[in-house]
This record gives structure tokens, C-alpha cells and sequence, in this order.
């Protein structure tokens, strides 16, 4: 069964509950360290605007944990694309990790092209998974586009756990929404926006978010940016905990060429930039300082040292 819901709109990130405490502790490190290896496409198979890719990978399927990614080597062992492409894992079971590819740039691109049999180098899998609250705790899961198959191993880890989950997806439009019928096997119903109105109720996704969190013990959401952003900060005011996933660039994927950083408050309360590939990619939503990304402000550990001070 699909529901439908809409809107989101813009308010302060980074802020602490109503008892003026944050909510979330950080992201747990992951149990066990990734691995490299050369893997077969054992499928490839279009969903709407994506392609789903899935992978003989066992070494990268039995240490994966809801909310990590792997880096694939893009071109082939000749291509002048030295950077990995980082995938969020959408599925890991039986020996394989399934993503989900949106074709954008060469990389993405010639990672969606790829087809049974075709052989590719993978790290991973690498980053923090997302944090499990106790047993039975009700979870709202909040997808964006693509970054709701990042969300489907969650929804089977929590429902093990005795959890009731409640998936809101959201896209521009109805051939970008993804993982919908796996989630709503696990969940069973689905609430779905449409930017244009082509499926679920025409709109952004926090109409829903606002309408399901009331039920909510923890909210989990992966997706754009300023959806997160609204996620969190609905979560927060309403004093329930948040844990994004985020998209942000990951050009090394091992914490090694800083492009992937953002402003985060740790657990001494002071903020640092964190590395989305290492330090995350999930993050708890109110500790992540939104409206600073991109920026260097002066109460940021080291901003000193850069010469940056308060207006």
C-alpha cells in the first residue's frame, strides 16, 4: 500500500532540543574494516531513473552495516579517471551488495553501464552505519531520490529488532523515486511526494515527516542536502533524534583530500570539520551545522589558527 504527503521549508540546523541538550551522539565506528577487491556484476537492471547493480562480493556483504558505502574504480584499468565513485550499499545478503547508480558524470555513468558478467574494483565497506535505538524503538525513514536505497537494509535491521518503521520517500518526479516497493514490503505502506505531481501527493516531503513524526522514537533520513536539513531540524524541535546520511562529494572515499567536510558539533559541544567519508557519511541531524557548510566560522576548532575571527 502507498500513502501520499508534501512540503518542506527552511529553518535554523545545528540547534539542540527543547532541553537544550543535543539529541544524538555521534555515529558508531564500524566493526569490522573494509576490504578491496575486484568483483563480478552478477545483475544490472534499470529503476526508473537509476540502475540497481548487484554484486558477488562476500567479503564486502558479510562486514557491511545499514548507512556505509563502498568506492568503486571507474574506466577500467586504463581510464584517466583516477577518483572512486562513492555508492551508498542499498542491500547486502547472501554474499552480494546491491547499489543504486544515478548516471550523472563519466564515473556514475560508466558505473551504470556496466552488465552481468563485467568485472570492477570496490572498496568497502567503508564510513560509520547508522546508530540502532533499543528494541522495539519506532522508526520514520525519510528518502530522497536515490538515497532512499540506503535506507532499505535499515528498515529489515530495525523490523528484526521489533521496530515499526514508516518510510516517506520523496523525488522530483515519479521516475526518480526509488526502493519504494522494497521498502513497503518491509513497511507496508510507503508515503510518496512528487515534486510535479506524477506520483504520491504533489509536493516535498516534510508535510508527511510533520504528519508521521508525532509516532516517531528516532528519525533516519538520506538524501539531498536541503532535505536533510529540514528533516533534521523538524526532528529537533520536536525533541526527537536524527541521524542523516549524507550526500556531500567524496572524491578519495578514505578520508585522505578533505573535499567532503562539513561543520559538526562533537561530544565535547564544539564544532569541527568532519570528514562525510570517515567521521560519516550519517551524522546526527542536529549536530550537523547546516547553514555553515561551505563556510569557516570563528567558534570552529583550528578557525583561530586560520586567522578567522568573529565579526
Amino acid at each position: 500500500m502507498r500513502g501520499r504527503s508534501g512540503h518542506f521549508g527552511p529553518s535554523p540546523s545545528g540547534q539542540s532540543g527543547h532541553n537544550g541538550r543535543l539529541l544524538t551522539e555521534p555515529a558508531p565506528v564500524a566493526a569490522r574494516p573494509p576490504v578491496q577487491r575486484v568483483v563480478e556484476v552478477v545483475a544490472a537492471r534499470p529503476v526508473g531513473a537509476y540502475v540497481e547493480l548487484t554484486l558477488a562480493a562476500p567479503d564486502v556483504a558479510e562486514r557491511a552495516e545499514p548507512g556505509q558505502f563502498v568506492a568503486f574504480a571507474v574506466g577500467g584499468p586504463t581510464s584517466a579517471m583516477l577518483l572512486r565513485r562513492s555508492i551508498a550499499i542499498a542491500g547486502a545478503a547472501n554474499g552480494a551488495v546491491t547499489v543504486v547508480v544515478a548516471p550523472h558524470g563519466p564515473g556514475s555513468t560508466w558505473l551504470a553501464g556496466l552488465r552481468p558478467g563485467d568485472a570492477v574494483d570496490v572498496v568497502g565497506p567503508l564510513g560509520r552505519p547508522f546508530p540502532l535505538p533499543a528494541p522495539g524503538t519506532p522508526a520514520l525513514l525519510v528518502g530522497g531520490g536515490y538515497g532512499a536505497a540506503a535506507l532499505v537494509g535499515l528498515a529489515a535491521r530495525l523490523r528484526e529488532r521489533g521496530s515499526r518503521v514508516v518510510p516517506v520517500v520523496g523525488a522530483a518526479s515519479a521516475d526518480r523515486l526509488c526502493s519504494v516497493d522494497d521498502l513497503g514490503v518491509l513497511a507496508g505502506i510507503v508515503w510518496i511526494t512528487t515534486d510535479d505531481g506524477s506520483e504520491g501527493r504533489q509536493g516535498l516531503v516534510t508535510v508527511a515527516v510533520e504528519e508521521q513524526l508525532p509516532d516517531a522514537g528516532v528519525v533516519y533520513a538520506c538524501g539531498p542536502m536541503p532535505m536533510l536539513r529540514a528533516v533534521a531540524d523538524l526532528a529537533t524541535a520536536a525533541g526527537v533524534p536524527s541521524y542523516v546520511a549524507v550526500e556531500e562529494a567524496m572524491a578519495c572515499g578514505i578520508g585522505v583530500c578533505m573535499t567532503c567536510v562539513l561543520p559538526v558539533v562533537g561530544s565535547d559541544g564544539r564544532t569541527r570539520f568532519a570528514r562525510s567519508c570517515t567521521e560519516g557519511p550519517v551524522f546526527g541531524g542536529d549536530r550537523v551545522r547546516f547553514a555553515d557548510v561551505g563556510r569557516l566560522r570563528p567558534d570552529v576548532v583550528g578557525a583561530d589558527a586560520m586567522g578567522v575571527v568573529a565579526p
